[in-house]
């Protein structure tokens, strides 16, 4: 047996992911991070996980469990992500051996190349149907996040005006 011997971090561009989803299932769900971060991991060692999140309203359930399950930590961002996330992987890249970015946008691909080439190992996992071609072939390997990934939110029926006898 061969024992895999990587650090990884995981950064999240939440909204990316979000929207991706709800736009492939056209239904309200999200991540299930329990699931998915042991299935990107490969029995390798998680240095650390950020999620950045456009505005200010965070589930704080979200944040407890990804503190709590992961020591994982929840940046607001005031517009897109995308520098957060970016300022971020370039800080701790010398601290790991891959990082694993969740997002198909393509404004990562200069990331990618840059993290590359200080010899950093870049995965990306997102939405196939919604993830950039060019992201995917600068990535050192890409991961689909698929339906058994998510986990549906159904909000509870309301009352449609009536009011109780």
């Amino acid at each position: 047996m061969i024992k895999i011997d990587q650090t990884v971090a995981i950064l999240i561009d939440g909204n990316n992911i979000e929207r991706s989803l709800q736009d492939m299932l056209k239904k309200n769900v999200f991540a299930n991070f329990d699931a998915l971060v042991p299935k990107l991991l490969h029995d390798r060692a998680l240095n650390r996980l950020i999620y950045f999140r456009e505005g200010k309203q965070i589930s704080s359930k979200l944040t407890e469990r990804l503190h709590g399950n992961f020591h994982g930590s929840v940046v607001p961002c005031h517009k897109s992500a995308d520098i957060p996330l970016t300022i971020s992987a370039t800080q701790i890249a010398q601290k790991v051996d891959t990082i694993i970015i969740l997002s198909g946008d393509s404004d990562y691909v200069e990331l990618v190349r840059y993290l590359k080439s200080r010899g950093v190992r870049v995965e990306i996992a997102a939405v196939e149907q919604t993830t950039a071609a060019i992201l995917k072939e600068e990535a050192d390997y890409f991961t689909a996040i698929t339906e058994e990934d998510t986990f549906e939110i159904t909000l509870p029926a309301r009352s449609r005006g009536k009011k109780k006898p």
